[in-house]
């Protein structure tokens, strides 16, 4: 072998060894905030704060208590859509109430939610009142595939958010997850997983993911430390590269950051966006 080819041979052996590794980790392409987390600065300066999120280098934002006061917004969805603009800001996602699921309201979420951009729509919380139902989860089962089918015709996903309550197990040995999983149609409903209750709750994170493979296409980043206590993104003991390894298998495409009440709020978001971005899986 003269030099010339040996030293072509071994350029090429180099960049086939680095696209190698390039290959075999992922990385986050848009972290996402739940802006659950700067709540307070957000219904005092709603302009300023998505400012704010931007500049920390955030890319994708769930508004969490914009629907919260139906049929009235504020700001308005387009000046909602303004700003999330001019800030390079997409907002995927949203979380809306039970209520909006009645007929007048869910037909002002679709049309506010086709101006904010939105691809999803997320419930969080169920009504008490139909829970205490027999057969509540499954009745709030149904309410969501025909409030998944009403969206849907709109190109809008719903989904539902869990918390801890949905992994204790009901009077027959039943999760409520289980049911809601098992009764809606997949079509029509989507999972947004809080990752952090889910692990507070002790659920199987991953084998929900190989048992609904594609179902997760949101997920919310939360961590906890060993005593249970949430803290800052990347400074608990939740295994986050073990559960981004199977991104895939869950079908998760928006990650959001999420701290229910953190001390300091922009320095907690802070914190999550430098771990998520330089973590790789």
């Amino acid at each position: 072998m003269d030099r010339r080819t040996f030293v072509a041979s071994t350029t090429a052996a180099a960049l086939m060894s680095r696209f190698a590794w390039a290959a075999a980790e992922h990385r986050i392409e848009k972290i996402g905030l739940e802006l659950y987390t700067v709540r307070d600065a957000l219904n005092k300066d709603f302009e300023g704060t998505l400012a704010q999120v931007a500049k920390v280098g955030y890319k994708e934002v769930e508004l969490a208590q914009f629907f919260a006061h139906l049929p009235e917004f504020n700001p308005s969805p387009k000046r909602a859509r303004e700003i999330l603009d001019a800030n390079g800001l997409a907002a995927p996602a949203s979380h809306i109430p039970y209520s909006a699921f009645s007929r007048e309201n869910l037909s002002k979420v679709i049309e506010a939610s086709k101006i904010l951009g939105h691809g999803y729509i997320v419930n969080p919380s169920i009504d008490r009142a139909v829970l205490k139902q027999p057969d509540g989860w499954k009745r709030a089962a149904e309410a969501f595939n025909r409030a998944g089918e009403e969206t849907r015709k709109s190109g809008i996903q719903l989904g539902y958010h869990n918390h801890v309550e949905e992994f204790k197990p009901l009077p027959d040995g039943k999760l409520p997850y289980d049911v809601l999983l098992a009764e809606t149609d997949p079509n029509l409903v989507t999972m947004e997983m809080d990752l952090g209750w889910a692990h507070k709750a002790g659920a199987d994170i991953l084998a929900y993911f190989k048992k609904y493979p594609g179902r997760f296409p949101l997920v919310h980043v939360k961590d906890f430390d060993q005593n249970g206590t949430m803290v800052d993104v990347g400074k608990g003991v939740i295994d986050w590269k073990a559960i981004f390894a199977k991104s895939d298998v869950a079908g998760i495409k928006h990650y959001f950051v999420e701290f229910d009440d953190p001390k300091e709020p922009f320095e907690s978001i802070q914190t999550g966006y430098a771990y998520l971005k330089d973590v790789r899986f």
